[in-house]
């Protein structure tokens, strides 16, 4: 590693970049598509890239377009994307019985963000397993929607979008219009919400649940009930919490929208908006066409996008617990708080520091390539923001931007969903090999700000 002077971050940033080339290259091959079909390498690019950081927008119809193997190239590339190119990767090793070297844990500890190297390969199997759990759970519940409609296929179609799904690509093949022909089907509502709340949970939040149901099966014992700890606690609270007000919020702005909920009888609008709020969390599957729901609608769509889903899990976004620390702190310093305190625990200065440069770093890589579309693109401002945002978040929402991209605006927004994959301080990261020997201390001064 010292010898290429690539970073555990570093090299999985490459990684996922050599995964989206040679997954366009495939996808580009004869085999991968569907006879009488031309797509040119930018188009495979797209959705190689798309496929492989979840994200799930296209600028063609991937049902109409794909091969089964073609398919079956995209499929792999989403779950592989799903559980990261280290996991992958780890995994591989494990089933040919190799060992995983000292630099190789460096590696999964860096993707999954963790303060140890104990346990780590069997970290990575537990998370194998849960993910081959949940999506078989959710293709045997697709199984129900779409054997009876498509019959043999219907099998494949369950599996796919059951990976799609968990994996929050939000990749579908129906044509092209997402999961509109089922807005009232609940069996599939019910499905698709299912494995976007729990991939978006984050395999540490799986692992606590486990343990909290465990202590609960030894209650007859008269063993102490632990409670969840710091981290799940966040998390249940905060995706409970924003799941409920973009349901509320949808209801309000568009209950009377002729276009998206307004000709729905009541229980098939408060299914329509739970769906929407739960797809926004980096999922991209769709019910309602995105370019009906009004502004007011759209803008908070933008910022239930860019919070995403929750750490070390399949979402994207900045993750919920970055936000709620961040709103923690600046409550804090405004009521004059020495100390970030969270549920009655002190957050330490160094992890509020990097949510600070977290959510900065993302909001300025958001507009910086939001203003590079409308440069090469044009075309309307919230349209153009609700796009970068579901890309850079890798949610795969789109007000109808994505069909309409030229070669330069197809390249910007790649590159944002492939900087929202590793997330944009991961990529700052990955070059900042040199670390210095010792801190060093300057004399404090005073500015004005404010």
């Amino acid at each position: 590693m010292k010898r290429r002077g690539l970073t555990p971050t570093g090299i999985i940033m490459l990684g996922f970049f050599l995964g989206a080339v040679i997954g366009a290259l495939c996808l580009f091959l004869p085999v991968s598509i569907k006879p009488g079909v031309e797509i040119d390498f930018l188009d495979a690019l797209f959705v190689a890239t798309s496929s492989i950081s979840v994200t799930g927008l296209s600028t063609i119809n991937v049902g109409e377009t794909f091969s089964v193997f073609g398919q079956i190239v995209i499929l792999f590339l989403i779950q592989m994307g799903g559980l990261g190119i280290v996991t992958f990767t780890t995994l591989v090793l494990c089933l040919f019985h190799r060992r995983i070297t000292l630099s190789e844990r460096i590696l999964i500890q860096n993707a999954y963000n963790l303060d140890t190297l104990s346990n780590l390969v069997r970290l990575t199997a537990r998370v194998l397993k849960a993910t081959l759990c949940l999506e078989g759970i959710g293709a045997l519940g697709y199984s129900f929607v779409f054997v009876p409609r498509f019959g043999a296929q219907g099998i494949w179609y369950s599996v796919f979008h059951a990976v799609s799904a968990f994996c929050n690509a939000g990749i579908d093949l129906l044509g092209g219009n997402s999961f509109c022909a089922y807005s009232d089907n609940v069996m599939l509502n019910l499905t698709t919400m299912f494995l976007i709340i729990v991939s978006g949970l984050g395999f540490p939040v799986y692992w606590e649940v486990g343990r909290i149901a465990l202590s609960y099966r030894k209650r007859r014992n008269g063993e102490y009930i632990r409670k969840f700890n710091l981290q799940a606690r966040i998390v249940l609270l905060t995706t409970i919490s924003l799941i409920l007000t973009g349901t509320i919020l949808t209801l309000a702005f568009e209950y009377n929208n002729p276009d998206t909920l307004g000709n729905m009888n009541l229980s098939q609008k408060l299914m329509a908006a739970a769906f929407q709020s739960v797809t926004l969390r980096t999922a991209g599957f769709a019910t309602i066409s995105q370019e009906y729901f009004r502004p007011a609608s759209a803008l908070v769509y933008v910022v239930l996008m860019f919070i995403g889903g929750s750490p070390a899990g399949t979402a994207g976004g900045v993750k919920t617990v970055t936000v709620v620390l961040l709103f923690v702190s600046i409550f804090a310093n405004i009521r004059g708080k020495k100390d970030v305190v969270v549920m009655h625990r002190r957050i330490a200065d160094e992890i509020i520091r990097r949510c600070v440069a977290i959510v900065t770093f993302s909001l300025t890589t958001l507009l910086v390539l939001t203003t590079a579309l409308l440069a090469v693109q044009g075309g309307d401002f919230l349209d153009t923001l609700y796009e970068m945002t579901s890309a850079i978040a890798t949610v795969g929402l789109s007000r109808g931007v994505t069909a309409t991209l030229n070669p330069a605006g197809k390249l910007i927004v790649a590159l944002a969903m492939y900087l929202g994959r590793i997330g944009p301080i991961t990529l700052a990261l990955a070059f900042n090999s040199r670390r210095p020997a010792g801190e060093i201390s300057f004399a404090e001064s005073k500015v004005i700000i404010g």
